[in-house]
């Protein structure tokens, strides 16, 4: 497999880079963080004039027709730069619909996402259950020609302002995934307050919430399972960026700190402890490229490159983190200090879409799936 960026994708990347450094730098992030809003509507407007929303969606929809790598590259510079908003739950539920939406969706749906006239995000974790299909506990009943909705979910991105939310629930004892405008009756939206301050969370309550029956996507667990697959991908590059930004605070304070005459980056110690860092880096940014370019080609190994990448980049992002903090001292988990954002993101990316016992999980039993079947 070609890991090289086409000249598209470099171009891409570039972009993505230059559009936050100026228009997201972590003076507006830190403003952000006061507002209630998930979103900065003037950034938003740029993304969507960008192509952000639309990167992975049919070209009939308004779409740009990309792929997994596409949308991880967009991935890791928002991670790098701490980006709010949602690009990646959008991201995540276009592409669900986009697979198994019925046409009445694809039509109405699709073109307000990939405009940017609205976003839509996943409500699939509930609380105090794995994340992963045998937590789902929320339930769906038919009733006459619609489908009733209850159940609490949690950790639901940017669901504030969403327009749209697609919900996993239980239709008949098997996970089924439903799309749910966000203003029909019975829906409530509680703002949570979690560690990581630079994204917004909610916790979405359903009672007795009623959607068409063409509302369900078509969709068994097997494919529910896929995006959740993507979705982690998707988290690991975010995950890589916040990694790769911490390597680079860190290498630029150690040369900077001096001690007993010396900058301290002259040290043997923190020259091991930076290399090893940056093994991590590059360890998680080979995984990850790997699984999104994997599920573009459909290859064979998809889920399992996929849940490889997960359990390496949480694992990782953990290391990195601590010695990040660990090589700055105190100062790195000041309110002051820019580290002490990006510490708490990566904390949230272990556990977004499950943590490492959760993907190591799943990848030992696809291993031994395999074996079995030789």
């Amino acid at each position: 497999m070609n890991f090289e960026l086409s000249e598209e994708q470099a171009m891409l990347r570039e972009a993505s880079r230059d559009l936050l450094s100026d228009r997201a730098p972590m003076a507006v992030v830190r403003a952000s963080m006061d507002r209630s809003e998930d979103v900065d509507p003037d950034l938003w407007r740029l993304t969507a004039d960008l192509g952000w929303p639309g990167l992975a969606l049919p070209e009939e929809y308004g779409g740009s027709g990309q792929g997994l790598v596409e949308l991880a590259l967009v991935a890791e510079e928002i991670g790098r730069a701490l980006g709010r908003g949602p690009f990646l739950p959008t991201a995540v539920v276009g592409r669900a619909i986009a697979y198994g939406g019925s046409e009445r969706l694809r039509s109405e749906v699709l073109p307000a996402l990939a405009s940017g006239a609205g976003w839509a995000t996943w409500a699939f974790a509930e609380p105090h259950a794995p994340w992963t299909l045998d937590g789902i506990r929320a339930t769906a009943r038919t009733d006459g020609d619609g489908v009733v909705l209850d159940g609490v979910k949690t950790v639901v991105q940017d669901a504030g302002g969403a327009r749209w939310l697609l919900v996993t629930a239980l239709h008949d004892g098997v996970q089924a995934s439903f799309l749910v405008d966000r203003a029909v009756p019975g829906v409530t939206v509680r703002q949570q307050r979690v560690l990581d301050p630079t994204r917004a969370f909610h916790e979405v309550r359903l009672d007795a919430v009623r959607v068409p029956l063409d509302a369900r996507l078509d969709a068994g667990p097997s494919d529910i399972q896929a995006l959740l697959d993507e979705a982690s991908v998707l988290r690991c590059a975010d995950a890589l960026g916040v990694m790769d930004r911490m390597l680079e605070l860190t290498v630029e304070h150690t040369k900077n700190r001096v001690q007993f005459g010396r900058p301290i980056g002259s040290f043997q110690a923190v020259k091991h402890a930076c290399a090893d860092m940056a093994l991590l880096v590059h360890g998680t940014r080979a995984a990850t490229y790997y699984a999104a370019m994997a599920a573009d080609a459909g290859a064979a190994d998809t889920a399992r490159a996929a849940c490889a990448a997960a359990s390496y980049a949480t694992a990782g992002t953990g290391e990195v983190a601590a010695r990040a903090l660990q090589l700055h001292g105190g100062i790195g988990f000041t309110w002051e200090h820019d580290l002490h954002l990006h510490l708490r993101r990566a904390r949230a990316d272990r556990v977004l879409y499950g943590d490492t016992a959760v993907h190591r999980d799943r990848l030992c039993t696809l291993l031994q799936r395999s074996a079995a079947s030789v």
